[in-house]
């Protein structure tokens, strides 16, 4: 464990943090410390920063309730960045995006394959939500609105029964991914996020033995 006063804050004694979820290890978002920032961040254990723009201290999520739960702050070789490891209590942009670093600038052509998730379906869903694109389902069902995502939601739901007596496993993995899709939009609708789930499912199973 080093001592805040061995690092490095730059001229105007702030120090850059690169914040990453705990369980992803997703790159949510760069903001900036200063020691009074840091040192409120340790003793509360969730981010706050300095925000360069209004020249104050702000704790993310202090409006919009989305907080980020510190698990640990580790600095580089060289004592000049903060790389800060958190659970999240929802998306961690303003504009409800999971993570700050959506806009592609470069994608090389070589051949990698990224692990998909549900977090990389919502964020998909989130886009459609705010940036509409010619021809999107997903784009329809929010037009069409709540009541439509609801109706197709059910429909969805008495198909994976359907799926599920038939014993059919290919049907009903089928039936179960259109389930889970719709589930998604019908969170994004509600302002819902997979975070939310996951820290309701925790507090459910904490402590208790499987």
């Amino acid at each position: 464990m080093i001592n805040i006063n061995e690092l490095k804050f730059d001229k105007d004694g702030l120090i850059p943090a690169v914040v990453v979820d705990a369980a992803s290890n997703d790159v949510l978002m760069l903001a900036y410390m200063n020691e009074e920032s840091l040192r409120i961040s340790i003793n509360e254990e969730i981010t706050c920063f300095w925000s360069r723009s209004r020249n104050e201290l702000w704790r993310k999520g202090e409006t919009s309730g989305n907080t980020q739960d510190i698990i640990s702050i580790k600095t580089d070789c060289d004592m000049d960045t903060l790389l800060i490891s958190v659970v999240k209590a929802g998306p961690a942009c303003h504009t409800g995006a999971e993570s700050c670093f959506y806009e592609d600038v470069f994608i090389s052509g070589k051949t990698h394959t990224k692990p998909f998730s549900l977090e990389d379906l919502h964020d998909i869903i989130n886009d459609r939500k705010i940036n509409k694109k010619q021809g999107s389902y997903t784009n329809y069902l929010f037009e069409k609105g709540l009541d439509k995502i609801l109706k197709k939601f059910g429909e969805e739901a008495t198909e994976v029964i359907i799926a599920a007596k038939s014993d059919n496993k290919e049907e009903l993995i089928y039936e179960l991914s259109d389930l889970i899709y719709h589930a998604l939009v019908l969170m994004t609708e509600m302002g819902i996020t997979p975070d939310l789930i996951k820290s309701e499912l925790k507090s459910r199973h904490s402590g208790k033995e499987e």
